[in-house]
């Protein structure tokens, strides 16, 4: 937050062609002053974002924001005590930055609790926990943005999960799919274990569980709970379709009120259609399936498959290389370590299973669902998004980002490993290690012992610290100015 504030009083805005709402003119001193200290955060989508809590949806393009967001910053608006007098916007600031500040935190203890459960190495958790702290999406989880609120339920929803409270994390699923679209593709961690379930039971040897009249109760719950938990998932995204609809399409709707006459005249001057002003209906009405989402996602932005992929967008792919390099490679390391595992989808019971000794680690069975996860993001995010986006894309959505990396960190770092105040190769004395930590697991934070110590570290470490670190400051310098980073 602070850098941002600087970063946004010392270097002048860009003129973007984003969207940006007219501002109320004679806003007051303390209005200013959020301003100078928080305008940062509302630059590209979080003006919808902000557009949308104070005044609703008013423009069609604003539908391809979901309201669980918003209504948030809106309700939190209420609940703020207010000693000085603030206009919305500057009040939405103020309430976005505390929002995703408590969010984030959020997100990163349901990153480390997913981890210890999934990975079953505290300490492998605790610097992937750590390194989502420093995320390359950084500046998007304190934004306002609706990153940080996702990554808290989606992460928070596995951890159920994996704790086999199913109800409890298809609901937080749901508030997820509330928030973000692809929260909707979380519903295969719902289907999963039901499907894998059925086919070790499948796999049993003969008794009183294979009679087919048993098998077929079995079948019949599992499929009817995954459907329910499905149906969940996807509701609130169906309903905020049908909300659309009825605002922009029905018959019935009445005209928007009390709309600025400057905020007429920027939708005449861009082409936005604005709720009840006496247009013609859209033409996502008359669709066999009239969804708002994909017809903005296609008219507004050219969303498609395979339609970023032209010359003049080969600095946004530049972007993207890191991430895309990293998700690959963690797709090929599991795929590679487990090629008979992820062959028959993991439903094919393992000897080491039946002993109780599964393996742990990223590698583990247990990492399986969560891999094919990323790995589905990753594709349908190179090939059929704004590739930009890809690294907060997978930042909030999935936990493999980190768990790769903390991976290869703990694998390919030996200072990782040493337990005395010394490298474990060169003899040369460690920065940021007592000798009364030593011992004690996570008692020092080994993120900052491998900066303290960053001319001995390996050059895959730095390649991995400077890729996190590097697009968290260069996110905060770019994107609060409304330079390309969104």
């Amino acid at each position: 937050l602070v850098l941002q504030a600087a970063f946004n009083l010392l270097i002048p805005d860009h003129a973007a062609d984003a969207f940006s709402p007219p501002r109320p003119v004679g806003a007051g001193g303390w209005d200013s002053l959020l301003e100078r200290l928080l305008g940062g955060l509302g630059r590209w989508d979080a003006e919808h974002f902000l557009f949308i809590a104070e005044r609703g949806y008013l423009l069609e393009h604003n539908c391809a924001f979901l309201p669980l967001f918003p209504l948030s910053l809106r309700a939190l608006c209420g609940l703020l005590p207010c000693p000085v007098p603030l206009q919305p916007r500057a009040l939405l600031l103020l309430s976005a930055a505390l929002l995703n500040a408590l969010l984030s935190a959020l997100a990163a203890a349901a990153l480390l609790r997913l981890g210890r459960a999934v990975l079953r190495r505290p300490r492998l958790a605790f610097l992937a926990a750590l390194l989502f702290s420093v995320s390359p999406a950084g500046v998007f989880m304190a934004a306002a943005y609706s990153e940080s609120m996702f990554a808290a339920l989606a992460f928070s929803a596995m951890w159920r999960l994996e704790q086999g409270h199913g109800w409890l994390g298809a609901m937080l699923f749901s508030l997820a799919s509330g928030t973000r679209a692809n929260g909707m593709l979380n519903a295969g961690f719902c289907l999963y274990p039901r499907a894998r379930s059925l086919a070790l039971q499948l796999q049993a040897g003969p008794g009183p569980r294979r009679q087919l009249r048993v098998l077929w109760k079995r079948v019949f719950s599992l499929a009817f709970s995954a459907a329910l938990m499905c149906a969940g998932i996807f509701l609130p995204f169906a309903l905020f379709q049908y909300y659309a609809y009825v605002r922009f399409c029905g018959p019935g709707a009445a005209l928007a009120r009390d709309i600025p006459e400057a905020l007429l005249q920027l939708a005449r001057d861009k082409g936005y259609r604005v709720v009840g002003v006496g247009q013609d209906k859209p033409p996502w009405c008359s669709q066999r399936f009239p969804l708002v989402y994909s017809y903005i996602q296609d008219t507004y932005w050219n969303v498609g498959f395979l339609r970023y992929f032209e010359l003049r967008q080969i600095p946004n792919f530049l972007l993207a290389l890191p991430v895309t390099l990293l998700g690959s490679w963690a797709a090929w390391t599991y795929v590679s370590t487990n090629p008979r595992h992820c062959l028959t989808l993991g439903l094919e019971r393992r000897r080491s299973e039946e002993r109780g000794k599964a393996r742990d680690g990223f590698c583990g069975p247990a990492a399986f669902v969560y891999v094919v996860h990323a790995t589905a993001l990753l594709v349908f995010g190179f090939f059929c998004m704004h590739v930009q986006v890809l690294t907060r894309f997978l930042g909030c959505s999935s936990p493999i980002l980190y768990w790769f990396a903390a991976h290869l960190l703990q694998e390919h770092e030996p200072l990782l490993r040493s337990t005395g105040t010394d490298h474990p190769t060169s003899g040369k004395p460690l920065l940021g290690k007592s000798p009364s930590s030593c011992g004690k697991g996570t008692s020092d934070n080994p993120v900052v012992r491998l900066l303290l110590n960053w001319r001995l570290l390996t050059p895959l470490s730095k390649s991995i610290l400077g890729f996190f670190l590097g697009y968290w400051l260069l996110g905060l310098i770019l994107h609060c100015n409304f330079l390309p980073w969104t």
